[in-house]
């Protein structure tokens, strides 16, 4: 990232506006927020050899392992405006864990690019499954868009739940209902991401 052309942009946008970048409470905003967007979007310097860091371990455990409640923040790629929640992640181990530590580290890195929240989910189902090569993986995740709230429709109420099943998650309906039951989902979003409890054929995510 330029800082410089960053900065400049800024004071251009701040102009824009009908502000003076010169005006005192401006004057660093165009360092500030060049600052914090080298922040918000350091997970594209990251990599997944570097953030695994070879903290996978041979176990005999073949049942599943959960991380939920991993706090994720981001920016919208649409509108530059965070939508942020919390991310809960599974997978059925194929004799080999990773150290509990690293799934909110990989969280963190798909999180802090520019994003929308199907990707965001998909891409760490997608790594997990890469770098375990576990029985399946399970990802929901819930998140309130300030695109949402601050602008267009308005909603203050309303957040985004998305989810992605690979392997036994996907393919198998007593996994996926253990998992979500597990996660104590309420009981309108449980039917949602797991439509065979209600009757229905389809799959979410």
């Amino acid at each position: 990232m330029n800082d410089e052309r960053m900065r400049e942009s800024v004071r251009v946008m701040l102009t824009e506006t009908g502000e003076d970048p010169a005006r005192e409470g401006l004057m660093r905003t165009p360092e500030r927020v060049a600052k914090s967007m080298r922040f918000m979007t350091s997970g594209y310097g990251m990599d997944v050899k570097t953030v695994v860091n070879e903290a996978i371990f041979k176990v005999n455990y073949s049942e599943m392992v959960i991380v939920k409640d991993i706090d994720f923040y981001s920016l919208c790629e649409h509108h530059l405006l965070p939508f942020f929640g919390r991310c809960h992640v599974a997978y059925l181990p194929r004799g080999r864990v990773i150290g509990l530590s690293k799934i909110p580290r990989l969280v963190e890195m798909f999180s802090r690019r520019l994003q929308v929240q199907e990707r965001l989910t998909n891409q760490i189902a997608e790594i997990l499954s890469e770098v375990l090569d576990p029985l399946g993986v399970g990802v929901v995740m819930e998140g309130t868009h300030l695109c949402m709230l601050m602008r267009g429709v308005e909603k203050q109420n309303s957040f985004a739940v998305t989810s992605a099943m690979l392997g036994g998650f996907r393919n198998d309906a007593r996994t996926r209902a253990e998992f979500l039951e597990l996660l104590k989902l309420s009981g309108s979003m449980r039917t949602r991401l797991n439509p065979s409890a209600d009757g229905g054929g389809g799959e979410s995510g």
